[in-house]
């Protein structure tokens, strides 16, 4: 009886550690989510990670309208901050990863005149993320005002909803994009040659975009999503990050 008792006992304590977690990350992180959860579930195989891929103003405003995260990983430190502002967060926001921009193109281009490059009379598009939700978007605009060409390109700036979407405009509706140098490195995108389709935009043109990450009030007492939390920051997923064309601080 007494056995049994143990036995059952067991059983529940690990029921209680295979949990289901709920994360809202940023979409310039879709193309190195996955490589993150598979390390994760090798330090806890029984955790289930779903996670939701979007601007990082949509999630905040979905955070805000009670929608049921344990962590938010942002694309830029002002939605974390303005959570944990409001009691949304219990963690102060810190830095997980700084992300970079670089310009994409299905066709060749010419990237030796820099920035400038965009100015192209023939081009009749350009995409970014949209400034008002993403902040890549956001870094993409700042960019083109320091190089002073963006009064000569705006009537041309067609917006995506994330930066994953820009990439698609990028290679579809546009004849070039600003997209988080990330999703360069998803395997799907190894027909695109540096130097030809894709070239670093120049870092000096915009503010570091420092990357944010925060426990959710509704995690506050889950220590999985305290784990995830940590992982996140360790130096596994650190190598990760760099592994997909981040900087790590």
């Amino acid at each position: 009886m007494l056995k049994k008792i143990i036995i059952g006992s067991i059983i529940c304590a690990s029921s209680l550690l295979a949990g289901t977690l709920n994360i809202a990350v940023a979409a310039n992180v879709s193309y190195a989510i996955d490589d993150l959860k598979k390390e994760f579930n090798k330090l806890y195989p029984d955790t289930k990670v779903n996670v939701t891929l979007t601007s990082s103003g949509k999630l905040t405003a979905q955070i805000r309208n009670g929608a049921p995260y344990d962590v938010f990983m942002a694309a830029n430190m002002k939605y974390p901050n303005a959570l944990y502002k409001e009691d949304l967060a219990v963690t102060r926001p810190l830095v997980y990863a700084q992300g970079s921009l670089a310009y994409l193109s299905a066709k060749k281009q010419d990237f030796t005149k820099g920035i400038n490059f965009i100015t192209n009379p023939n081009f009749k598009k350009i995409a970014i993320a949209n400034p008002k939700t993403a902040p890549y978007g956001t870094a993409s605009v700042e960019a083109m005002k320091n190089a002073k060409v963006y009064e000569g390109v705006k009537s041309k700036l067609i917006y995506a909803e994330s930066i994953s979407q820009t990439v698609t405009y990028a290679l579809t509706a546009a004849d070039v994009g600003f997209i988080a140098k990330s999703s360069l490195y998803s395997p799907k995108m190894k027909e695109y040659k540096e130097g030809i389709n894709w070239y670093t935009v120049n870092s000096k043109l915009y503010t570091p975009i420092n990357q944010g990450i925060v426990l959710l009030k509704k995690a506050e007492k889950n220590s999985e999503a305290s784990a995830f939390y940590s992982f996140i920051l360790s130096k596994k997923a650190k190598k990760i990050f760099e592994d997909f064309g981040y900087l790590v601080p």
